[in-house]
């Protein structure tokens, strides 16, 4: 059993489904829409501020610290994640899926009226932690609420409802960015909390909220886990806060985060992940590296288009619109029962996309070169994490004995966030020791029409390694079965 927190079992007996019906089935219905449109408020502001976000920074004289705005999120998601577990056992997914949502607008607002970096950073951070609470009480409630015949095609539905927001998002923001503002972005996506609150807590309150067993005790808190939780998100915030601080003093808060780290990573995650050892161990550290790698890119794309290519923040966010939708296909195709003696076969490849699409990114540095071949790039990119993340999360339910779900889920959005943060603070340091810091100024300079220069390399420092994690995670992708891969293909 892999150790995050108290089990978490599934429903004993799950919402009967009707033959023909599907998620959207009337058993079903309420509750998919429920979820889904949180999942859409969260890809909505995923979308948007990522194409505000080189705006900020740079008025915020905090461009050196751009990575950080990013990992901050992911750090406290970490100890949020943890907590949830541990929330939804024993009292069911309802609450920390109310306070989630709640925390994840107050970290928006606080963001939007941030006056320095820091502040701004800080209100990344108090989102963060809400998205965690959420993300691990949704997988609880699929957990209990789904047939596993229907999990794949509700995770094909989670990643539906990011294609509107890929292509909205960016539009929107970039247009409220330009003219009203990067502030009124960060400031208005709180609004749109109504909706998901008002369509998904009744429907979760009856078909999964409250503890498992109602007549059984209330699991203990495990004060450990907690401990734990803590250690990996104070060991990640300050590695990333050495990252961004290139000083010989930097080792110090360096090692600690190391000294932090290390022993929470063992405790929270199945033994062998680090390994890649065969079967649940490979699922997980798969989920991370292609995370990590995807995502410590992705987020210095719109910084690159706008501060290298001079293109405004709407078209620099519009040119990762495509992938929405390819990402979202890249879902549908794994979800279709036909593939599913070739899931390995279909990962592996995915993670090749991804890695491809990395290491092209930053041939638009080259003047000659066209701006859209970087769009068409990384929708390829997202059609491979669209087959790759969707088929870790079905099959990591599938590997789950039915009371491990909630502890598995949760051990796999901690190896998702971790490796965010830990790659991000890698970046984010090849990035600041290459001139990076100095991208804002440089930016503006040019936009007055002075010959100011360019800093590409600090772009290509980034990418090129990812792209090389991605790869790795291609050959982890081999060995997400303890048997081969006949064995599997014959059982499907």
């Amino acid at each position: 059993m892999s150790a995050l927190e108290p089990r978490v079992s599934q429903r004993s007996e799950p919402v009967p489904a009707e033959p023909d019906g599907g998620i959207l089935g009337s058993a079903y219905r309420a509750l998919s829409m429920g979820v889904v449109s949180v999942v859409f408020l969260i890809a909505f502001e995923a979308t948007a501020v990522g194409t505000a976000m080189p705006v900020a920074a740079r008025e915020l004289d905090g461009v050196g610290l751009y990575a950080f705005a990013f990992s901050a999120y992911f750090t406290t998601s970490l100890f949020g994640m943890v907590l949830s577990g541990q929330w939804a056992d024993r009292k069911g997914p309802l609450w920390p899926l109310t306070v989630g949502i709640g925390s994840f607008a107050a970290g928006l607002l606080l963001a939007g009226t941030a006056g320095v970096m820091w502040v701004f950073v800080l209100g990344r951070a108090v989102q963060g932690f809400g998205g965690g609470l959420v993300i691990v009480a949704l997988y609880v409630v699929v957990s209990r609420a789904y047939e596993e015949r229907l999990r794949p095609a509700i995770m094909a539905a989670f990643a539906a409802s990011w294609v509107v927001p890929s292509v909205v998002g960016p539009l929107v923001a970039g247009a409220v960015t330009e003219h009203l503002g990067w502030r009124w972005v960060f400031v208005g996506i709180p609004v749109l909390v109504v909706v998901p609150l008002a369509v998904a807590l009744p429907a979760i309150r009856r078909t999964a909220s409250g503890p498992v067993d109602p007549d059984a005790p209330p699991a203990a808190l495990d004060r450990r886990r907690i401990r734990l939780a803590f250690g990996i998100s104070a060991g990640a915030a300050l590695l990333q806060y050495a990252a961004q601080d290139l000083r010989w003093l930097s080792l110090l808060p360096a090692a600690a985060g190391a000294g932090l780290l290390v022993p929470a990573v063992r405790g929270l995650l199945p033994r062998g992940t680090y390994l890649a050892r065969r079967g649940l161990p490979s699922v997980v550290l798969l989920r991370g590296v292609a995370a990590g790698s995807f995502i410590a890119a992705e987020s210095f794309v719109p910084l690159m288009l706008v501060t290298q290519r001079g293109l405004s923040p709407t078209l620099a966010g519009f040119s990762l619109a495509a992938g929405g939708v390819t990402w979202a296909g890249g879902s549908w195709l794994q979800s279709k029962g036909r593939m599913a003696p070739y899931r390995e076969r279909l990962m592996v490849a995915g993670m090749v996309l991804v890695a491809s699409a990395i290491a092209a990114a930053p041939a638009v540095l080259i003047e000659s070169v066209p701006v859209w071949t970087l769009a068409a790039a990384w929708a390829v990119g997202c059609l491979g994490m669209g087959l790759v993340t969707a088929s870790t999360s079905v099959l990591l339910l599938e590997l789950s004995a039915p009371e491990e779900a909630g502890a598995n889920s949760a051990a796999l959005q901690i190896s998702d966030a971790l490796a965010n943060v830990v790659l991000l603070a890698a970046g984010g340091a090849a990035f600041a020791a290459l001139g990076g810091g100095a991208v804002g100024a440089v930016h503006a300079v040019a936009a007055e029409g002075a010959d100011a220069g360019s800093h590409p390399a600090a772009f290509v420092v980034v990418f090129l390694p990812m792209a090389c994690v991605a790869l790795v995670g291609a050959w982890v992708a081999t060995r997400l079965y303890a048997d081969g891969p006949e064995q599997v293909a014959a059982r499907a």
